[in-house]
């Protein structure tokens, strides 16, 4: 007879955060789940000028985030807690952030309005589905990424440092850094270049040249 009294006895969250199957049913997670809902909410009803508050409220629903933070209302999450936002992220409204796995954002990234990250996977056998197992792959942004409008990461998916992800675009595979994709599913459209980086130094300069003429006037 095998001898099961040293094995180890392995918590529904640590299977959920480690990508296997669990049961978004048990009573810890359901926890979980409703006080970072709570805070979701209450972050929700904050009016923008509450700057301060909304800061408080960040800090205590999500795993970490960084200076500079500015996330518009609404924004949706599974848990909040399974979120870690660098420094300089920006959020537009309506943002959804499922994060039964964790959820890691670089610095300075943007997202623009309506953009999903979707962790949460479910069976493909009907029967197993039924049962109320789930699971989730986490999802990685990596530093300077801009993300528009509308676009979906799916599970598992990591977006390598300063890629653009087209609006609408649907990601379902690993996107390179320094490249634009777009579609459904999302491919690489191009790198970007040094081309792209002297034109928009150029504006950026053509910019401040005239707020100084500006201020002399």
């Amino acid at each position: 007879m095998t001898n099961h009294s040293n094995k180890e006895i392995r918590s529904e969250l640590d299977r959920m955060l480690s990508g296997d199957l669990y049961h978004a049913s048990d009573k810890e997670l359901t926890a979980r789940a409703l006080k970072g809902r709570l805070l979701m909410e209450k972050y929700n009803q904050t009016s923008m000028v509450d700057r301060e508050e909304r800061a408080e409220i960040l800090e205590e629903m999500l795993g970490s985030v960084g200076e500079g933070c500015w996330i518009e209302t609404p924004i949706y999450f599974d848990y909040g807690s399974n979120t870690k936002i660098g420094k300089n992220f920006y959020a537009n409204h309506g943002c959804t952030l499922l994060d039964v796995a964790p959820i890691t954002i670089g610095d300075n990234v943007m997202f623009a309005p309506n953009v999903s990250l979707y962790t949460a996977g479910h069976p493909i056998d009907s029967a197993v589905r039924q049962s109320g197992l789930e699971f989730g792959k986490a999802i990685t942004i990596g530093n300077g990424c801009w993300i528009g409008g509308g676009a979906i990461i799916n599970p598992g998916i990591t977006v390598g440092d300063n890629a653009i992800v087209a609006s609408g675009a649907v990601v379902t595979k690993d996107v390179p850094e320094n490249v634009i994709v777009a579609g459904n599913p999302a491919r690489v459209l191009r790198e970007i270049n040094a081309d792209d980086k002297a034109y928009w130094e150029a504006l950026q300069a053509e910019y401040h040249a005239s707020k100084e003429l500006e201020q002399a006037e």
